[in-house]
């Protein structure tokens, strides 16, 4: 048995953020592309979260149209 003892997951997160940040420069990849593949990487790791992002979005939209007097309220 080892005596290590496991790095927390903010540690383990950030190297491979960090990482990923170093091939992407290595590859001159744009940084709103690195950024972009990064938060899409996130959205498909959380299940739901790209509807629920979706629908606060909708919701948003249709409280403005509705401040701005161009939706009627039910």
């Amino acid at each position: 048995m080892s005596n290590r003892t496991a790095k927390p997951w903010q540690e383990e997160a950030s190297e491979l953020i960090a990482r990923a940040a170093e091939l992407c420069v290595e590859h001159d990849v744009d940084l709103e592309v690195f950024v972009r593949g990064a938060y899409s990487s996130y959205l498909e790791a959380k299940p739901g979260m790209r509807e629920e992002l979706r629908d606060r979005q909708l919701a948003q939209q249709i409280d403005e149209l509705r401040r701005a007097g161009r939706l009627a309220s039910a």
